[in-house]
């Protein structure tokens, strides 16, 4: 994994997509480190580790986009949470989704993505309680 990490940076795309094969490869061996990818500060690396995050468990994917979504800067990084989280999110994420969008109001192709993404998760049946 350490190995891996260094090549999300490469400005070859081929090995940098390769690297990003082979950490989806590993499926739940990402978990410790998609904190510290989400946190990195290139925003390149943000946005590729937000498709890792389809990796981890629902509700730990949601937490993690959430704390992103909450302090990102970067549209295009937002962008990328928000499509995951228009597929595995739940209620939990709507308020997060809100103030995004109005802090990107100026943004409108994210502003359109956080109303299809909201829109979604609304939709879903409601997950019974375990």
């Amino acid at each position: 994994m350490e190995l891996i990490l260094p090549f999300l940076r490469s400005d070859d795309a081929p090995l940098r997509n390769g690297a990003l094969d082979a950490l989806r490869a590993m499926k739940g061996r990402i978990s410790p480190y998609l904190p510290r990818l989400l946190e990195d500060g290139d925003s390149d690396v943000r946005l590729l580790a937000c498709e890792l995050v389809h990796n981890v468990p629902d509700d730990e994917a949601e937490r993690l986009l959430c704390g992103l979504l909450e302090a990102e800067r970067e549209p295009n990084v937002c962008a990328s949470a928000v499509e995951v989280l228009a597929e595995i999110g739940g209620s939990g994420a709507l308020q997060v989704l809100a103030l995004c969008e109005e802090r990107f109001r100026a943004t409108p192709f994210l502003v359109f993505s956080i109303k299809v993404a909201a829109d979604r998760i609304r939709s879903q049946p409601a997950q019974p309680s375990v």
